[in-house]
Formats: structure tokens, sequence, C-alpha cells
């Protein structure tokens, strides 16, 4: 058995309807994985389950949770070993923990090319810092994300398949797999 991490990109079912968490933990266990595990109703799921391909669990459950909700949302799938690594990754350490709400990164589902960072630094305008750091986008908004308009940027439709998580999520989520 292998130890996974599993982002939702969004646990809004519409009409003022959200995903539960435990209704969440139930399907993982219709699918056999064990242990399922959630940080608190933030659309993260851990949990164990047979090594196999990402892109075949994101699969699976993206279909599960399209059966069970009635919605398709986009699921990243990244091992334990691979969260712990994205968690060391940070290039805004400092800011992360003065802030952490400022900090947040943009977990792909493929990675990101280097000249990505170039487009998006004319949505920089308050002293936002990004970087890409193994195909994920790292960003410091220097402040209040909703205030930017860098993250009007951050779409799926500009820079692929990926969620956003803020720096206290990926932490939580470094110490759920770590414990």
């Amino acid at each position: 058995m292998k130890a996974y991490v599993a982002l939702l990109h969004s646990i809004v079912l519409g009409d003022g309807r959200r995903v539960v968490m435990a209704d969440l933990k139930a399907m993982a266990e219709a699918l056999g994985c064990r242990a399922p595990r959630t940080l608190v109703a933030t659309g993260n799921l851990l949990f164990e389950a047979p090594e196999k391909p990402l892109a075949e669990l994101e699969a699976e459950l993206e279909k599960a949770f399209e059966k069970t909700f009635g919605r398709h949302v986009d699921i990243i799938v990244r091992s334990a070993e691979d969260w712990s690594r994205l968690a060391a990754g940070n290039p805004f350490l400092a800011e992360s923990e003065r802030d952490p709400a400022s900090v947040h990164v943009r977990v792909m589902r493929l990675p990101l090319e280097v000249d990505m960072r170039e487009k998006l630094l004319g949505y920089c305008s308050r002293g936002e810092r990004v970087a890409i750091v193994d195909g994920d986008l790292w960003v410091d908004f220097a402040g209040k994300a909703s205030e930017s308009k860098l993250l009007g940027a951050l779409t799926t439709k500009r820079l692929g398949i990926g969620t956003v998580r803020n720096w206290n999520t990926v932490k939580g989520l470094r110490g759920m797999v770590a414990g």
C-alpha cells in the first residue's frame, strides 16, 4: 500500500451545496482506498491504495466523484513522498511563516513550462512574486490573494488543470502524511 494526497479543485456542488467530508471519505472507501481522512473541509483527501500511476488514480477518483456527487471535479493526486517534496520546495518559506495566507501553490496535473513565470509577471502589480518549482506554481501574493490581479490569471484555461492551496493547507497535509 502507498499513501496518497488527492486535491479536489472544488467542493462546491452548486445551489449552496458543498461536499461533506464524511461523504468524500465514504466514496474513497467504496473505491477500496484504506484509511481515508481529510484536512477539515478543504477538499483534500489522504488515503492508502495499491501503487499505480497517478493518472489512473485521478481518473478513478474523478469518475467516482461524478457518480457520487453528480458533478465532475478535477482531482490532482500526489504520492505522500511527492507532497513532502512539494512542501520542502517552497521558495517563499520566510514569507510563508510570517503570513501563511499570502503564499499559495498551484499544484498542477502536468508540469508548467518554465516560461509561464514570465507570462504571469505582467499580472504582478502589488509586489507579488512567482516561482515554478518542479512544474508547480508558487505565488507570494504579498498580502491578500483576493486583492491581486494575479489570482484571476491562475485559471485552467491559461495554465492547465491544477488547484491552489495556501501554505497553511500545504503544511497541514505535510504533517498528516508524515504522521
